[in-house]
């Protein structure tokens, strides 16, 4: 029987996550780069407050990671920067299972909303369709942000809905 586990990262695991996101084919150089020193901050202890990385493990190794954090100057909104899952992993539920947990943190932390951007561009089509399945709404496109022609596609979902009605 394989253990499941979704757990704290630990320092000893950046290089595989690195992998396992170079692996998906889904981001570019400077995302790579970016997420090295994300994690590295995040385990020097330099990371800005309330950050959390998260990863799942399966037999003993990191198939999937999220990380995300409380966006400071706001009442309660959280941001989710970073979500992945090995390439041979995906489509089987783990990408939900982990948004899932990442907003049950949220909630626990008293989290009202939660927003994720993402790039235009053709091949993160079903990262968009994924946000929409989970209850996303998008609700901006800002025009030529990561790059010309490369807009950044902003999701949201408010994690209250009892105190705030539509």
């Amino acid at each position: 029987m394989r253990l499941c586990v979704i757990r704290p990262t630990t320092p000893l695991e950046t290089d595989a996550l690195v992998a396992i996101a170079l692996g998906t084919g889904a981001f570019k150089p400077v995302e790579i780069d970016t997420l090295r020193f994300v994690l590295n901050d995040y385990h020097a202890g330099t990371a800005g407050p309330g950050q959390k990385a998260i990863t799942y493990e399966s037999g003993g190794r990191p198939i999937a990671f999220a990380y995300y954090a409380p966006n400071m100057v706001t009442d309660r909104g959280w941001l989710l920067y970073w979500i992945f899952v090995e390439r041979g992993m995906q489509s089987k539920g783990l990408g939900a299972m982990m948004v899932r947990h990442v907003e049950d943190e949220i909630r626990a932390a008293g989290g009202r909303a939660i927003v994720v951007e993402t790039s235009s561009l053709p091949h993160y089509e079903s990262t968009r369709r994924f946000y929409l399945k989970l209850g996303y709404r998008h609700v901006a496109t800002v025009p030529d942000f990561y790059a010309d022609g490369d807009d950044m596609t902003v999701f949201w979902k408010r994690l209250e809905e009892a105190d705030h009605p539509k």
